[in-house]
């Protein structure tokens, strides 16, 4: 009976971590994260793009149809190492979930950095 007890107690604190191992590793850090991103100058385009996200357009369309970034083709930046990416944007990118493009787990609000407001969604952590 006692290790019941203990397994019950050890999965209430883990919680998160007993069912996904995996994130609980990602939740630590990471030295590299696989990020997509839609950029826009503009407050009301990036909230635009939102809107087209919540509705359940794939993250790269829209990436491709909004963005102003250079890596506007689906929003793909590839693999980021940590200290590459700018304070806010890195942030996020290392606290969000592993998703996919179809079903996003995305920054909202969207992240404002010196190069406008972002919306990210992490592929892949290492």
């Amino acid at each position: 009976m006692p290790p019941k007890k203990e397994t019950k107690a050890a999965s209430a604190k883990t919680g998160k971590k007993g069912n996904e191992e995996a994130a609980g590793k990602e939740k630590k850090g990471g030295s590299a994260v696989k990020v997509r991103h839609i950029l826009c100058e503009k407050q009301s385009k990036i909230l635009e793009a939102l809107e087209k996200l919540k509705e359940g357009q794939s993250f790269n369309v829209v990436a491709t149809n909004y963005s102003e970034d250079k890596a506007r083709q689906g929003g793909d930046l590839g693999w980021q190492i940590r200290g590459s990416m700018v304070g806010p944007f890195q942030d996020a990118a290392f606290a969000l979930p592993i998703s996919t493009i179809n079903a996003p787990k995305y920054t909202d609000p969207p992240i404002k950095t010196k190069f406008g407001y972002h919306i990210l969604m992490v592929e892949g952590k290492k």
